[in-house]
This record gives structure tokens, C-alpha cells and sequence, in this order.
């Protein structure tokens, strides 16, 4: 399984880099963690394919209302794949940031932190 993830360089531009399952455990875990943060990034409809996947953040910008309904959803949608899954908003942050704590199915605990671009 692959999918592609966007990150920032040390230098400040943007890349996208590509994970795959793991050769050496053909585990799949990180795809689907860099998967979801990639909907958490998303547009909600922005993929013809998967228009039910990503937050409504032009919507929630003019409303003035944190899209934490969707962000459960999309929480629901990738439990299927870990042993433990919580998407939690940080509310200190000063850009909508989304604390993504994990526990893998190997047992592997991870953290991520998406910050959702303006």
C-alpha cells in the first residue's frame, strides 16, 4: 500500500514524500496515520473519490465554528485500523491543530500534530 504525504522542508518549502507498508512487518499503520492527516488537512468533497473525508474549514471559517463534529467522523473512519485511536483539537494553539495519538496494532505507540492549513 502507498500514499503520499505533505511536509515541510527544514528550508521552509513544501514536498511530498511517499510512504509505503513497511517490507520488513508489511504493516500498514503509518500510511493510514499519514492518510489521516492528510484528510485532516483536506477539504471536505475535495476528492472525487473520497468526498466524504476532510474537514468543511471554508465553512467553519466564516460560521466562526471549530469543526469538531467532522473531525469525530474522521476519527470513526480510521479506528478500524489501530488498536487505539484519539484526534483531539489543541486549544492553545493559535492555528486550528489537531493532536493525533495513536496506538498501533503492533502495540506501537505514535503522536502526530497537524496544524490545518488557513
Amino acid at each position: 500500500m502507498r500514499t503520499y504525504g505533505r511536509t515541510t522542508n527544514p528550508n521552509g518549502s513544501k514536498i511530498w514524500v511517499v510512504v509505503e507498508t513497511d517490507p520488513e512487518t508489511g504493516s500498514n499503520s503509518w500510511v493510514y496515520i499519514t492518510a489521516l492527516c492528510q484528510v485532516l488537512q483536506g477539504v471536505l468533497g475535495e476528492s472525487p473519490f473520497y468526498a466524504n473525508y476532510g474537514l468543511p474549514a471554508q465553512q467553519s471559517v466564516i460560521q466562526q465554528i471549530v469543526p469538531d463534529f467532522y473531525v469525530s467522523r474522521v476519527q470513526q473512519q480510521f479506528s478500524q485500523f489501530f488498536a487505539s485511536l484519539i484526534v483531539a483539537r489543541d486549544p492553545a494553539a493559535a492555528v486550528p491543530t489537531y493532536n493525533i495519538n495513536a496506538t498501533l496494532l503492533e502495540g506501537t505507540p505514535a503522536s502526530v500534530t497537524v496544524q490545518v492549513p488557513k
